[in-house]
C-alpha cells in the first residue's frame, strides 16, 4: 500500500500552552499532519519557513514584536507556494483584510473546534480557502463603504439575492455539490450561480473573490448569512 505524504504544518504563537496543545491535538487526530515546528513569533515563524520549508503555516495575528500579519507579508514574498492559515483570538475586520492582501488563505477564530481545524488544514492544502463564518461576516460587512465621487462601483452589475447567499456559501467553504443541495438545486444549476458571480465580481476562483471584495467593498443587502442544516 503506498504510503500518503504528510502534510507538514508549522505552528505559530506566542501562547506557549495554547500552541503545545494544539500540537498534541494535531497530532494525535490527524496522522497525515505532520508539525514540523513551533515559533513563538513573527520573525521566528521566518526564520522557521527558511529552514523547514512547511506546506502550511498555522499563524497567529497578535503576538510580540513582528506580528502574524507582517510575517504572512514576508513569507509569501518568499514562498509563495506556502500556504498560510492565520488563527486569531479575535474576528478583527482589519486584521482579515491586512492578511489577506498579504497572501493568507485562510482565516479561523481559536474557539473552533479541533476537528473543524484539522479539516481546514487539509482544505488549505488542496488549494480551498478556509473562512470562519464570523469572520467572513465581518469582511463582508452589512453595507458598502463610502466612495469618492466617480469611483467605479464593483461589481457594475447588482447582485441578485441568490447570488448573495451563493456568495455566502461560498465564504463558507461549500462546493458546487453542497450549495447545490442547500439550495435545493441541480449541481449544474449550482456551478451557473458560481459561474455568474465570478463574472459579475470579475474573478475566475475563491481565492480571488476574497480580494475583490475587501478592495471593492461589495454590500450584501440586510439578508442574514445562512447556516447549514
Amino acid at each position: 500500500m503506498e504510503k500518503t505524504e504528510k502534510i507538514r504544518v508549522l505552528l505559530v504563537d506566542d501562547q506557549k500552552l495554547f500552541v503545545e496543545s494544539l500540537r498534541y491535538v494535531l497530532e494525535s487526530r490527524a496522522p497525515d499532519i505532520e508539525i514540523i515546528g513551533i515559533a513563538t513569533d513573527g520573525a521566528a515563524a521566518v526564520e522557521a519557513v527558511q529552514r523547514h520549508l512547511p506546506d502550511i503555516v498555522l499563524m497567529d495575528v497578535r503576538m510580540p514584536g513582528m506580528d502574524g500579519v507582517q510575517a504572512t507579508r514576508i513569507i509569501h514574498e518568499q514562498h509563495p507556494e506556502i500556504r498560510i492559515l492565520m488563527l486569531s483570538t479575535f474576528a478583527d475586520d482589519g486584521y482579515v483584510r491586512q492578511a489577506i492582501d498579504h497572501g493568507a488563505v485562510g482565516y479561523l477564530i481559536k474557539n473552533i473546534a479541533p476537528a473543524e481545524v484539522i479539516k481546514s488544514i487539509r482544505a488549505v492544502k488542496s488549494g480551498i480557502m478556509q473562512i470562519d463564518p464570523s469572520v467572513a461576516k465581518a469582511l463582508l460587512g452589512r453595507t458598502a463603504p463610502a466612495r469618492e465621487a466617480g469611483d467605479q462601483l464593483v461589481p457594475p452589475e447588482p447582485l441578485t439575492g441568490r447570488e448573495r447567499e451563493v456568495l455566502h456559501l461560498i465564504l463558507r467553504s461549500f462546493d458546487n455539490r453542497e450549495i447545490a443541495a442547500y439550495l435545493k438545486v441541480g449541481e449544474q444549476t449550482a456551478r451557473n450561480y458560481v459561474h455568474n458571480l465570478y463574472s459579475k465580481l470579475g474573478v475566475s476562483n475563491r481565492m480571488q473573490l476574497i480580494r475583490v471584495l475587501r478592495e471593492a467593498g461589495v454590500a450584501t443587502g440586510d439578508e442574514e448569512s445562512p447556516s447549514p442544516g
